[in-house]
């Protein structure tokens, strides 16, 4: 553990959850302001029609920006936040935090140094979310994995890019026309890696 963040084992407690927990559903009060040591939370959202978009991850080191919002505003939770693998994090009371964010400046660097990384990626979630060309989108996405097999279902891939199965899998079948990826159960296999980059930067 990073030995800024054990300074603040004191002040909380360890929590731990297994994959695929759910930490925070909408509606839901913050009981803590949450450092994530170990693992990673997926924080998501879902429309009235049951679409689901992947708004932002957090992993060792930082924290959520709904968390954050919530206890700054004593509003309920708007998103979803699951556990990806198994999930360790130092749990903050709400009346610690506040003591802690008046007091320490180590701490208030460490909030507010993720509360802006996270409405950066917001941000670039809604950019993305605005731009209609869902195969631009799909290629980039595509392109920045850090590896050739990407063991994903389309449903799965569809969440991450807030839009429907059906729309990714006929993008999915053009890129694997041109000879770009091929596509097989549960996993796309990147082939032409160049190509998915240059398409994604078309306007």
């Amino acid at each position: 553990m990073d030995r800024n963040l054990t300074n603040y084992q004191a002040e909380g407690v360890l929590l731990s959850v297994a994959n695929g927990t759910l930490i925070f559903a909408p509606g839901d009060k913050s009981r803590a302001f949450l450092i994530v040591t170990k693992g990673v939370v997926r924080v998501e959202q879902t429309n009235a029609a049951g679409r689901t978009v992947v708004l932002y991850r957090v992993e060792a080191g930082d924290s959520c920006v709904l968390t954050t919002t919530c206890l700054l505003s004593d509003r309920p939770y708007s998103g979803f936040g699951y556990s990806e693998g198994e999930v360790e994090a130092i749990a903050i009371a709400p009346d610690t935090f506040r003591r802690l964010l008046r007091n320490d400046s180590a701490f208030q660097e460490l909030v507010f140094k993720g509360f802006s990384a996270r409405v950066g990626e917001l941000t670039d979630v809604t950019d993305e979310l605005l731009e209609h060309r869902t195969d631009l989108r799909l290629a980039r996405w595509i392109a920045a994995r850090p590896t050739c097999v990407i063991n994903m279902k389309q449903a799965e891939v569809a969440q991450e890019l807030g839009t429907a199965r059906e729309v990714i899998s006929r993008a999915l079948k053009t890129f694997e026309d041109h000879g770009w990826v091929n596509v097989g159960r549960g996993q796309i296999t990147v082939v032409n890696r160049d190509a998915l980059r240059v398409h994604g930067t078309n306007a």
